[in-house]
């Protein structure tokens, strides 16, 4: 296979990826913020957030539960985690796109 169609389709990859993640990290403090607004918690909306976002946020409430049972630091450790993997993926991309010119 030709280098520059592995180029193209890795950079198409890449900028999927760096496109879909500002939009599932903007849905994530949406939820977050929803948790001030129990209407919008139980609306058809954040039952679909809920969908979504509980599954990854669940492993981190186990490793970190609520401080005094009220204050949630599970969703402040997800962005971080999302955010180094982002940075991390996008390192190994570049490194293989560089390596493949």
């Amino acid at each position: 296979m030709d280098n520059q169609l592995i180029i193209e389709v890795l950079s198409f990859i890449q900028s999927f990826i760096n496109t879909i993640f500002p939009i599932f990290f903007w849905g994530l403090i949406i939820y977050i913020l929803s948790s001030w607004l129990p209407g919008l918690r139980e609306s058809a909306f954040g039952q679909i957030l809920g969908k979504i976002y509980e599954p990854i946020l669940e492993p981190f409430r186990k490793i970190i539960p609520p401080l005094g049972g009220v204050l949630d630091l599970s969703p402040i450790i997800a962005i971080i985690v999302m955010q180094l993997f982002l940075s991390g993926l996008n390192a190994i991309f570049n490194t293989i796109i560089t390596s493949l010119y």
